[in-house]
């Protein structure tokens, strides 16, 4: 049996997080190891429980942004996805530079709330789609004009895109599908394109590509 995948709920709402836990209790693979309400409590439950996952909400006491670098410095092993209201693109960009895995806005499906957690434990990131197109949205409009000294200038038309594809939300599989390949090739393609961008995953790639056709 494998082990259960631990998780801490930080929300200062009562209501909301109670519904997150029960949520997530609901499965027997998750386990919520301990629930709070600050920045605070954020911080020393990761340090103290060094859980899989912990969920963060934006607007606690103490501000979830802020414990989210002190978290990725204590607890390198657990994977930070914020659950907010938030859908300032702002917030989505600082989440993420300071160690954030995933970025969910609140109203999402319990169903698809476990489905994006258990992707997040195994490693990947995530973005609420409508956010991550957002982020790549100048990428989009802007690609053809870039400087020559952009790193997005090395990737090919194909691997573009697949970037495109992966700021919507969509998974190698679904990728595969649209452009008539195999899930293998779109695998090798997006490796290609972390190597070329220096980043560590998908996410990151969008959030550059977005900074890039801004000149930032």
């Amino acid at each position: 049996m494998s082990e259960k995948i631990q998780i801490i709920v930080i929300d200062d709402h009562p209501l909301f997080r109670d519904g997150v836990v029960n949520t997530l209790k609901s499965e027997a693979e998750f386990e919520v190891v301990a629930e709070g309400t600050t920045a605070a409590d954020a911080v020393r439950l990761a340090s103290e429980h060094l859980p899989d996952v912990l969920l963060l909400d934006i607007n606690i006491p103490g501000g979830g942004l802020s414990a989210v670098p002190k978290i990725a410095a204590n607890s390198p092993v657990t994977k930070i996805v914020m659950l907010t209201a938030s859908e300032e693109e702002d917030d989505v960009v600082h989440a993420l530079k300071a160690g954030a895995r995933g970025y969910i806005v609140k109203g999402v499906a319990a169903r698809e709330l476990r489905t994006i957690l258990r992707a997040v434990h195994n490693g990947e990131a995530y973005v609420t789609p409508a956010l991550a197109a957002s982020l790549l949205s100048d990428f989009q409009a802007e690609a053809k004009g870039m400087k020559q000294s952009s790193p997005l200038q090395d990737l090919t038309e194909r691997e573009r895109e697949i970037l495109e594809f992966v700021a919507v939300g969509k998974s190698n599989k679904e990728i595969a599908a649209e452009l008539f390949l195999s899930e293998k090739t779109v695998k090798h393609h997006m490796t290609n394109i972390l190597q070329k961008l220096h980043v560590r995953n998908r996410v990151e790639a969008a959030l550059l590509a977005q900074q890039e056709t801004r000149g930032l």
